[in-house]
């Protein structure tokens, strides 16, 4: 009874492991999105320093008030930054997390994150 036991867990636990890299993939992508709707609007604005810190604080109130935390002006500027530093959306890898490509933006060297496409 043991083995069959094991066994069945085993299956539960594999299957909740790849729920969790398709929801955090998933959240990735959808970061890529947002920081690339983030960038094409800036580029509309006349004064783009002025316009974009008002549209993180607006895009900032707005979806923590709708989706709670995680979606503070701090990471809404980490998120324009991925887009800028991972333009190419079918090269973001399926292996890293979102807290591997936070990492990943901290790197100065644009060819050393290059590697990771």
């Amino acid at each position: 009874m043991q083995t069959f036991y094991e066994n069945n867990r085993a299956v539960l636990d594999s299957t909740r492991q790849n729920a969790y890299r398709a929801v955090n993939f998933a959240m990735v992508e959808a970061y890529w999105q947002i920081g690339q709707l983030i960038v094409d609007e800036e580029q509309q604005g006349n004064n783009r320093a002025e316009y974009g810190t008002g549209l993180l604080k607006y895009l900032a109130q707005r979806l923590t008030s709708d989706f709670g935390k995680g979606f503070d002006e701090s990471n809404l500027r980490y998120i324009r930054l991925f887009y800028k530093a991972f333009p190419i959306r079918d090269a973001v890898r399926h292996e890293l997390s979102w807290t591997h490509y936070r990492l990943l933006l901290k790197v100065d060297n644009p060819d050393a994150r290059a590697w990771y496409r």
